[in-house]
């Protein structure tokens, strides 16, 4: 296996909305590099990317695939990223990871949620970006549409370098305007391709758009622009070298197109990478921090320096952990020693790899700017870093999209608890999207991810990697109970049983608080009535009371509770006794208090084409939402709305149906209030049921 120069290393993710073709283009790009002597297809279930059963059967992408080729002395590496929404989370660790962006849009489709949220990673990392119209050869396939949509959302440094010929059923003809040349390629699959003159008929646009390129490449370098307004012509080198510095600089977002599944225009790809797209030298170095100081480190990549690589995507195995990595500075050696700047430990490097899809080459070495896999780490995860003893250092972990939804679990068989436990936690070190723990308050096993098909995925390793089954139920919600007035409250606890009895006594007044103050104890009892050390436990009496809940069995917030009278027995009287009289005083004035049930309110924006705005504010509606406000963005509107968390229970899976996977949400607490007295009445009648139920278990 060659070792390459970071410059001649091209790290490219394949990003963009689902069903926009990125496993197919991944696979026509490894068949024209000939790594691969077949084209696979998704239907078949025969792609390097899409590997797995899950993905074989689900015929979608559900996991970053890692792959590579080599084109003019250049190494590609390829990572194909899922586009549907509930694995999103796999996209931005793949762009945080790699150097450049493709997005695929769907040239029948256009512009779609998922090219946004690409975009907007690609955004947040700063990466350079190539624009992909991929299905050129469906029957409505809308090249100028497309570009137009696009210039338009994203502006206009969104720039076309090619046309299609013959767009539609029978599609196989590209006009690269650089070029000037007509490419006619074979609708076999096998990239055979013709070049040929422009035709006459097209002859003037393209010199249009090619006066566009020149344009854009003048603009991005000052004495390019004073040579083209000049002499009105610049030299092949002298675009090259400008188109490259508009692409690192972001001021230039090529558009190039054809059709990944008949391999129609992937060459054209291969070549734009290659020439046009920065590799690792070309960028601003990454930044790291060093361990244990706020001192920042600019990474070298060279593969003399110190190592530092990041692990950007886990893979849990049955034989270990699967290690997807990129290193930024230094040369990663097999056989060697590296540090885990996270977790503080040393890690024992074994083989490594590097991958097409399941498919394995063993190396000796990863160098500066290139990618690779490792396997059998002892504890290191997606995010972490290695790097050298000698320089530990931490590159700024990767945030990854909050979950949208959440659901709880209950084993199928008992015991099963200690092996859910480690099965999610293991699955949370692979897929730091989703998170699962024990809610002590709810008392069930909640796991929250990104959409239903998440979450149903999760489920399905949990059985087959870690042998257990659960049922899925609807997660309690932590309510909260509070008072609207004041109040007063009195018990007399006394027990004789034979012996030394039982007794205390205790008055209480309880006020509300403002909404969010907390809970308040003063003591304003005088002349002895209780004797000092008793105070505490009547106070231990009501905290208990409050976590139990009064009206429906969840916690109590907001109120100010003083204690003022009681009586005691020298002889009888006990913590335990003034405990139990602080409790029961306490609830006995809550109920006097006017009592309601508060729930959690979230904030949620729900990005949707315009279209389907009045089903989904009707809908947001029916589930109590309060609509704040809509803003548009681009061809979409975002509804902003405030709604009860317990209306929005799969809510991810509703909007797609709603919106046949067009819309989008993102969703935050912001404040408890008020439940409405006919579902507070609803919740307590609940509350009792599932409270006899316990009681008759």
């Amino acid at each position: 296996m060659n070792i390459f120069e970071p410059e001649n290393i091209r790290n490219v993710a394949l990003v963009g909305h689902s069903s926009t073709g990125k496993t197919s283009l991944a696979e026509a790009m490894l068949f024209s590099a000939g790594v691969s002597n077949r084209l696979g297809t998704i239907d078949d279930g025969t792609t390097k990317s899409d590997y797995t059963e899950a993905e074989v059967n689900r015929k979608i992408s559900i996991s970053t695939s890692m792959l590579h080729c080599t084109w003019k002395n250049t190494k590609i590496n390829i990572l194909d990223a899922p586009g549907y929404a509930d694995f999103i989370g796999d996209a931005k660790a793949a762009l945080w990871a790699a150097d450049n962006a493709v997005v695929l849009v769907h040239a029948a489709n256009g512009l779609e949620i998922g090219t946004d949220k690409a975009w907007g990673f690609a955004d947040e990392f700063k990466r350079p970006r190539l624009l992909f119209v991929n299905h050129l050869d469906k029957e409505f396939a809308d090249y100028d549409g497309v570009l137009e949509a696009l210039q338009e959302h994203f502006g206009q440094s969104v720039v076309p370098f090619q046309v299609p010929v013959n767009q539609g059923v029978g599609f196989n003809q590209i006009v690269d305007v650089l070029k000037m040349k007509l490419y006619t390629y074979a609708t076999d699959g096998s990239g055979k391709v013709e070049e040929g003159e422009v035709p006459s008929d097209l002859q003037e646009r393209a010199e249009a758009i090619r006066e566009q390129v020149m344009d854009a490449a003048a603009e991005s370098d000052d004495d390019l622009m004073e040579k083209y307004l000049e002499e009105g012509e610049l030299t092949t080198e002298e675009v090259f070298k400008g188109l490259r510095t508009g692409v690192v600089n972001q001021t230039l977002i090529p558009v190039i197109c054809g059709s990944a599944s008949h391999n129609i225009g992937t060459d054209r790809l291969l070549d734009f990478l290659t020439d046009e797209m920065p590799s690792p030298m070309d960028l601003p170095k990454q930044s790291a921090k060093k361990l244990d100081s706020e001192d920042d480190v600019e990474l070298i990549v060279t593969a003399e320096n110190d190592l530092a690589a990041i692990v950007f995507k886990t893979i849990s195995e049955s034989v270990g952990d699967l290690s997807f990595l990129r290193v930024y500075a230094g040369t990663l050696e097999a056989a060697s020693e590296a540090y885990n700047a996270n977790r503080k430990i040393s890690e024992r490097v074994g083989q490594i790899y590097v991958l097409n899809g399941m498919d394995r080459d063993e190396v000796s070495s990863i160098p500066a700017g290139d990618m690779g896999a490792l396997v059998k780490l002892k504890d290191t995860h997606t995010g972490n870093t290695l790097c050298g003893k000698g320089l530990p250092l931490k590159v700024e972990p990767l945030e990854f999209p909050r979950p949208l939804i959440r659901i709880a679990l209950e084993p199928k068989s008992r015991g099963d608890e200690d092996k859910i436990s480690t099965g999610l936690q293991r699955i949370h070190e692979e897929d730091p999207s989703f998170i699962a723990g024990y809610d002590p308050e709810l008392k069930q096993i909640i796991v929250e991810g990104q959409g239903e098909l998440h979450l149903n995925v999760v489920l399905d390793k949990l059985k087959l990697k870690f042998g257990v089954e659960v049922e899925t139920i609807q997660p309690r919600m932590p309510y909260r109970e509070t008072i609207r007035s004041k109040a007063e409250g009195h018990h007399r606890h006394k027990k004789q049983s034979g012996g030394r009895g039982q007794f205390g006594e205790a008055y209480l007044r309880i006020q509300a608080q403002p909404r969010g103050d907390g809970f308040e104890y003063e003591d304003a009892v005088v002349g002895g009535a209780i004797p000092r050390n008793y105070i505490p436990a009547v106070e231990k009496g009501v905290l208990e009371a409050m976590e139990r809940g009064v009206l429906a069995g969840y916690k109590v917030v907001d109120l100010k509770v003083t204690v003022y009278d009681g009586s005691y027995h020298p002889v009888d009287s006990s913590e335990m006794a003034f405990q139990m009289a602080g409790s029961q005083a306490f609830q006995k004035a809550f109920m006097g208090a006017k009592p309601i049930l508060l729930e959690p309110i979230y904030h949620v924006e729900v990005m949707v084409p315009d279209k389907y705005m009045g089903d989904v504010m009707g809908d947001l509606n029916s589930r109590r939402g309060r609509i704040q406000g809509m803003d548009p963005e681009g061809n979409f509107q975002v509804i902003k709305a405030e709604v009860p968390l317990a209306e929005l229970y799969k809510y991810s899976t509703a909007l797609r149906s709603m919106t046949q996977g067009t819309g989008d949400y993102a969703m935050d607490f912001t404040h408890y209030e008020q439940v409405p007295s006919d579902v507070t009445e609803k919740i307590i009648e609940a509350s009792k049921k599932e409270e006899g139920e316990v009681v008759e278990a």
